[in-house]
């Protein structure tokens, strides 16, 4: 089972289950399009995710789960790990 987040949301979970089904590097937009949600509001939870390890930016607009998310996703972390500094 996997942990509770407080900073994450539903579209956080939903991102990395889909570069984890169809195991590619994509940009927000594309993560966007095949979720359904803005690709403004995803490319600032993509980043959101890259600061906390669950993805990594490959290149300017592009991202690939790290080994974190895809344990995250195995319900294999604990949710003390994916704490984030809050600005």
């Amino acid at each position: 089972m996997r942990p509770r987040v407080d900073w994450m949301s539903k579209a956080d979970e939903r991102v990395l289950e889909f570069l984890q089904e169809k195991d590619i590097i994509a940009s927000p937009s594309v993560i966007a399009a095949n979720i359904d949600y803005t690709g403004e509001y995803i490319s600032r939870r993509c980043r959101k995710l890259a600061e906390a390890g669950l993805l990594q930016r490959v290149d300017a607009s592009n991202y690939r789960l790290t080994s974190l998310g895809d344990r995250f996703l195995e319900g294999e972390v604990e949710s003390g790990e994916l704490e984030l500094d809050e600005d």
